[in-house]
């Protein structure tokens, strides 16, 4: 007969058990925009796409302004190609995404299946880095602009000149500090802020409209500059065509778009592995925010290149500052021609959407690294609770936001190198479904996914600070997959994880067919009869 002895349970601490909160429970309450399986509160497609347009519409904050760096006053043309792109690659693209993945798995899940194991994996691997490159810039960057909006704002103290990065690091603290918390209510608050948002910037544009219409020489004097500069039509698109990979930018809400899937209400009779009102309502979702924002993106161009003076958008440097609309086009011809009042609400609304901008990505990191890392054995064990990996998160967007200096123009080609990563590993998943099923539309599809590739490739070349961000994270998860791969599970882990026991961590009790974990029984040893049967050793 067997005796055995249980383990003594080990007292976890009261500031343990709340770092390591989900790990002790068998429930935990999901933080941020993206919640995880099993615990999705369901709603209407208009406003999870507010939600998605935290991360897309933020972008009007920035990205007029890079769009006048990249391309001068071809930016207008440059940014028509980008919404060419947005309408005729992209949202048909993720549309068959929306189709293929509808639980929110995106693109990286399609990529997954449609390869074999060892190819998926190697795949996942790499598109998980550029996917926390693309998450951790968009933190970075949202932060920094909405400190550019901060200091240059008249009511605010000019003396924050000198401090933007002190600044950008509060903003992120702070960002981690609700996560910490406890961050809810995503949804409706992200109504509020969109809408009010995008109220803004039609009235800033709007304005921009009105005064060209009656000072008409602006785009008389902008038509001279242009011509001037490119002889001819064909030699403009010639050289947008060129350009228009730095502002890629603008297609940064797709990806988001699928994630969030789960929280899209479909119709009452849906299946659960084919839910027709989910997928379709999710298509909604993606062309009104892509034909919205085609519009914005169009129109604030034309505006800022048009009424804002060029050497206004300059970056800063070591030895001048930066221009008054660097950074903060809109929020300039808003202070400019709708006074300071009007200038500082539209500076709340944009420093609220874009720190929101920053809470859906930290939210999108929480979801990405417990789904797929510990599938691969590529997680430590404190990675499935959410805190330490919120202290894990800030503290990467510190040392960006060091190493950029709180610069917005600087993070724009790293943050342009991890969407287009993800768009065109969601095109190449796109493609490789189509031509499996030999359907007409494959070489549409194969089109996109080679313009994607394109416009990935030049923006590496060309702002290489992103594929080294990338390669970092890539180094980081592959080195962390190896350690933990490696080493034998702890006790506390033992049990939910019992039908993987590595051979290192087995030996024999004595009978001649029944192994168990050394780590099981406490160190002691059981009492074991002779009898071939199975021991009773409990473990």
């Amino acid at each position: 007969m067997v005796t055995s002895v249980a383990a003594p349970k080990k007292r976890i601490s009261p500031f343990r058990r709340w770092m390591l909160k989900g790990l002790y429970e068998e429930t935990q309450t999901p933080e941020g925009p993206h919640e995880r399986e099993g615990h999705h509160h369901q709603h209407p497609w208009w406003k999870v796409m507010c939600l998605t347009g935290v991360d897309y519409f933020s972008t009007l904050g920035y990205q007029p302004g890079i769009a006048f760096i990249a391309a001068g006053a071809l930016s207008p043309i440059a940014t028509l190609i980008l919404v060419l792109l947005t309408l005729f690659g992209a949202l048909p693209m993720y549309n068959r995404v929306a189709a293929e993945s509808p639980n929110g798995d995106g693109s990286i899940s399609m990529l997954e299946n449609l390869l074999s194991r060892w190819k998926g994996k190697l795949f996942v691997l790499c598109l998980l880095g550029f996917a926390a490159t693309s998450f951790i810039i968009t933190i970075t960057l949202s932060a920094a602009d909405a400190t550019a909006h901060i200091i240059e704002n008249p009511y605010v103290p000019h003396s924050l000149m000198s401090h933007r990065v002190a600044v950008t690091l509060v903003l992120i603290a702070m960002l981690g500090a609700v996560f910490l918390k406890g961050f809810k209510e995503a949804v409706g608050i992200a109504v509020v802020i969109v809408v009010l948002y995008i109220l803004l910037n039609v009235i800033v544009i709007a304005t921009g409209f009105y005064h060209l219409a009656v000072r008409p020489q602006l785009l008389i004097d902008w038509k001279n500059v242009l011509f001037g500069t490119y002889r001819n039509p064909l030699l403009m698109l010639g050289s947008a065509l060129i350009i228009f990979p730095k502002l890629a930018l603008g297609l940064s809400g797709f990806e988001t778009g699928v994630v969030v899937m789960p929280l899209v209400q479909g119709d009452r009779g849906d299946d659960p592995k084919k839910p027709e009102g989910r997928i379709r309502n999710t298509r909604k979702l993606l062309a009104t925010a892509a034909l919205i924002m085609s519009v914005l993106l169009i129109t604030s161009s034309i505006v800022t290149t048009t009424l804002i003076p060029p050497d206004e958008f300059r970056p800063e440097t070591e030895t001048t500052e930066a221009g008054a609309a660097s950074g903060r086009a809109l929020a300039y011809l808003a202070h400019t021609f709708l006074g300071d009042l009007f200038g500082t609400l539209y500076d709340i609304s944009t420093i609220a959407i874009l720190w929101f901008a920053g809470s859906s990505a930290l939210a999108g990191l929480l979801n990405i690294v417990p789904r797929y890392l510990p599938r691969y054995g590529m997680a430590p064990n404190w990675a499935g609770a959410t805190r330490p990996l919120v202290f894990v998160f800030t503290l990467v967007a510190f040392a960006v936001t060091f190493i950029f200096n709180a610069d917005v123009e600087a993070q724009g080609g790293a943050y342009a190198t991890g969407v287009l990563a993800l768009m065109s590993s969601a095109a190449v998943a796109v493609a490789l479904s189509t031509w499996r099923e030999g359907s007409w539309k494959r070489w549409g599809f194969m089109l996109i996914a080679l313009i994607f590739i394109y416009t990935t490739v030049v923006n590496v070349i060309e702002q290489p600070e992103g594929i080294k961000i990338a390669s970092f994270f890539i180094a980081f998860i592959r080195r962390r997959g190896t350690t933990t791969t490696s080493r034998p599970e702890s006790p506390s882990s033992s049990s939910r994880s019992s039908r993987a026991t590595p051979r290192s961590s087995r030996r024999r009790c004595g009978c001649r067919a029944w192994t168990w974990r050394a780590t099981g029984c406490s160190g002691r040893r059981a009492r074991l009869s002779r009898t071939p049967s199975r021991p009773s050793c409990s473990t």
